[in-house]
């Protein structure tokens, strides 16, 4: 985009151009600044006062042991305050987290086995039955009948 303001700029004046092309004039002499000098540049998009590597690790470690195994960062977090251990802010645990992939629920989770529809199998009658309860209108209204079927699977006659 600068690239663009300084070819327009060479046609016309530097306002007209900057204007055209929706950019503030002290951005375009920022960059032509930061074209002849390099120490305007940044260095790292790190901010100062963000934890190492070693410290990210020295949470996750306490993350990571038995005691807080099951706990979410802002239990901990209070846990670790009522110790009088402050070690980062709840959010700076939460990025640590996600970064290594381990934002989820940090509970045990019951693992529950699929549930197999029961086949029933008869190779001659009267082996399995099966039944069924069905709601039929009355002759009157909010009244109703329940027809209670038991049927023989292998003839599929009704027994009762």
């Amino acid at each position: 985009m600068m690239r663009a303001a300084e070819s327009l700029a060479q046609h016309v004046c530097i306002k007209k151009a900057c204007k055209a092309l929706g950019i503030p004039r002290a951005s375009y002499y920022y960059y032509q600044k930061c074209k002849k000098d390099l120490s305007c540049k940044r260095v790292s998009s790190t901010p100062p006062l963000a934890l190492s590597e070693q410290e990210q690790q020295s949470v996750l470690d306490i993350f990571h042991s038995e005691r807080f195994l099951d706990k979410a960062p802002h239990e901990m977090y209070a846990t670790l305050l009522d110790e009088g251990t402050y070690l980062c802010s709840t959010r700076t645990m939460y990025r640590i987290l996600k970064k290594h992939g381990e934002v989820r629920e940090r509970r045990n989770q019951a693992l529950r086995p699929n549930y197999q529809k029961p086949e029933l199998l008869a190779t001659a009658s009267n082996q399995v039955w099966s039944w069924d309860i069905t709601k039929l209108r009355g002759p009157a209204k909010r009244t109703y009948f329940y027809l209670y079927v038991i049927l023989d699977i292998f003839s599929r006659y009704v027994v009762g």
